[in-house]
């Protein structure tokens, strides 16, 4: 079941084919990697023009503080049978006015996440990284700010941990919310541990 879903979302046009408002400025090139036997989920908000070119999740400096927060290599991290990595947009959206990411489109989550989540059985815990994830998996429970929800941390853990995107653009973020990296890291760690051993 997961596999023929698997190469639908790979082949998918929606967002340019019949998109929900302008379309994708460019050809998709959906990226995410998953497998049934994934105990641990990383979900974000969409590639960046770097992932959109390398084909592969968080191969970006983001990528390498995300790796550093859960505490694990590149060969954990991109070992599918171990991590599962499904954005809620599969598609770098482009840049906005002023050269920043724009949101995930929101094709990607109506039209796959719910049959995706439901093909991977084995999930315990996932990482929710920013807010757009964060709203999806965690509804009603989800606060209006990312800051509040990634505060209530310790109320969704351990199957779920809200993080900001790891991001340079979040560095003051990190500076002014030092239990982050004090308090929820640590706890982050060791479950990741748990599950990708």
């Amino acid at each position: 079941m997961l596999r023929p879903l698997l190469k639908e979302i790979r082949a998918c046009r929606v967002c340019v084919d019949a998109p929900a408002s302008d379309p994708l400025p460019h050809e998709p090139r959906p990226v995410l990697q998953a497998s049934k036997k994934a105990r641990l989920g990383v979900f974000g908000q969409a590639p960046g023009n770097l992932v959109h070119q390398s084909g592969k999740p968080f191969t970006d400096p983001s990528g390498v503080r995300l790796r550093e927060w859960m505490g694990v290599s590149e060969e954990v991290f991109y070992d599918k049978s171990k991590v599962a990595v499904i954005p809620m947009g599969f598609c770098f959206p482009g840049y906005d006015a002023k050269g920043g990411d724009l949101p995930p489109r929101k094709e990607c989550a109506t039209t796959w996440r719910e049959e995706l989540m439901a093909a991977l059985p084995n999930l315990e815990c996932a990482i929710l990284v920013g807010a757009y994830a964060q709203k999806w998996h965690l509804g009603s429970s989800a606060e209006k700010t990312l800051t509040a929800t990634v505060e209530k941390w310790r109320e969704f853990a351990p199957r779920y941990f809200p993080t900001p995107h790891p991001s340079w653009r979040n560095n003051s973020w990190l500076r002014k919310n030092l239990w982050f990296e004090s308090d929820l890291l640590p706890v982050l760690r060791n479950r990741v541990r748990a599950l990708t051993r």
